[in-house]
């Protein structure tokens, strides 16, 4: 995918600097069981300093948003601590840690084949992208609700 394609893409629903992710709907919308109805398909992309990865596909289950969203409402209150959207799939691992100054350093971990690649890109932001990802996630989840229970 180029530059061309992400313009295509409109908005994206989670960005925080280098890293875009667009969410095409679920991967199941007709079923309701927690596990199954809860898979979005998306489209990620991170960039930086000429390297750019793409993945797209059902990367991310809805309860990995709601707990990035605490992580990160405590990350911003606090400003310590961490946060992780932290996807069963091997396909991408985002991860949040502050410093005692506000610093804030984001590892990035994206591959469209885990099999065969490796990809990280690391950001150093502070805590004013905290408030951007917190309204994003919040956005996603009122579009797209958890379904089901975990424990059925």
């Amino acid at each position: 995918m180029n530059k061309e394609n992400k313009i295509n893409l409109g908005e994206p629903d989670i960005a925080i600097s280098g890293l875009q992710i667009w969410v095409h709907g679920r991967q199941f919308p007709d079923l309701n069981d927690y596990w199954d109805g809860n898979w979005l398909r998306i489209t990620a992309h991170c960039g930086a300093d000429g390297a750019d990865v793409w993945i797209n596909g059902p990367i991310i289950h809805l309860p990995e948003v709601y707990s990035l969203l605490g992580q990160t409402e405590k990350m911003n209150k606090t400003l310590s601590g961490s946060a992780k959207l932290n996807c069963i799939e091997p396909e991408l691992l985002v991860s949040l840690t502050a410093d005692k100054l506000g610093h804030i350093k984001m590892e990035v971990n994206i591959t469209p084949n885990n099999l065969t690649q490796e990809h990280k890109f690391y950001f150093e932001l502070d805590q004013s992208y905290l408030s951007g990802l917190i309204n994003n996630c919040k956005t996603l989840i009122e579009k797209y609700p958890i379904k089901g229970d975990k424990d059925k």
